[in-house]
């Protein structure tokens, strides 16, 4: 998964579906950067993916969901601020991590429950001094919310910055610009519902979690109930204007009947499709690994 894009063609992947300037802090609103890079390829299908960075009180940075570390990109952001925190807020958003744990010693590495118990992550060597849960840490519980996002095989911790009304996803919204993606990928990615202006969390991901259906959706109503002025998350566009509508409309799977199409069956799951989600999902994870030698 952190692999260098050599070759001519993922150079010209790189410039057409990620968002440029690559690699460089980009400001949101008070306190709130993004940092874009080229794309990650997962199960053939190319995937942009983002870096945000939040400044707290204090005046140290957190960088949510890393990007491959680059010196030249470090050095941009400590003219921000010092490099406090780094948050893997996904099972799937750590592969980053090591480069910027060797660059920045000092730095606390915060992770979703379970991650450090993963084969692949104690065999990559990434440290986790401390783990998010529902409840934020003292270091910034006067400024962020935390809401933690479980299923089978799968972790995320969302976080909404009070002061700038930001609120920070990573994989349960994926929202590609189809037009934007190889030919031969556009139907792969409108079938897992991963597409703009539609994007909600992948097919097998929505399959998984309506497996802890009650949690799942108490997580989300809470979501929606801050009525964040920005949506930011790891793929694709995310919503600048709207985004509480936005937030609703990608959450309608799990946050009641008549509002999407998924919903018309019974919020429960057969086992059978659980375990061709789990599968799925196992057939990801295994590809990732190939990917990462």
């Amino acid at each position: 998964m952190a692999h260098e894009y050599h070759d001519t063609r993922k150079i010209q992947d790189a410039q057409d579906i990620s968002y440029p300037p690559l690699n460089i802090p980009k400001p949101v609103t008070d306190g709130v950067w993004i940092v874009d890079a080229a794309p990650i390829h997962a199960g053939g299908l190319p995937l942009p993916i983002r870096m945000t960075v939040l400044r707290l009180a204090g005046g140290e940075l957190l960088l949510h969901s890393p990007v491959p570390y680059r010196p030249e990109l470090q050095r941009a952001l400590e003219r921000l601020g010092r490099i406090g925190h780094l948050v893997a807020p996904s099972v799937g958003h750590w592969m980053f991590l090591r480069d910027w744990q060797g660059a920045c010693p000092n730095a606390i590495t915060w992770a979703v429950p379970g991650l450090e118990d993963r084969g692949q992550v104690r065999r990559s060597g990434v440290r986790i001094d401390a783990e998010l849960t529902d409840r934020s840490p003292r270091v910034w519980s006067e400024e962020i919310d935390q809401v933690l996002i479980t299923g089978p095989v799968f972790r995320e911790i969302c976080l909404f910055h009070r002061p700038s009304r930001t609120l920070l996803l990573t994989d349960l919204v994926i929202n590609l610009e189809g037009d934007l993606l190889p030919v031969i990928m556009r139907p792969v990615a409108r079938l897992l519902g991963i597409v703009a202006p539609d994007g909600k969390a992948p097919l097998y991901l929505r399959l998984l979690l309506r497996t802890n259906h009650q949690a799942v959706l108490n997580a989300a109503q809470r979501l929606v109930a801050f009525h964040p002025d920005r949506v930011i998350f790891a793929h694709g566009q995310w919503f600048d204007r709207d985004a509480p509508a936005e937030l609703r409309r990608s959450l309608a799977w799990i946050l009641g009947p008549g509002i999407d199409r998924d919903q018309r069956r019974q919020p429960g799951a057969s086992p059978l499709v659980i375990g061709a989600a789990v599968l799925g999902v196992a057939a990801a994870l295994a590809y990732l690994r190939r990917k990462r030698r």
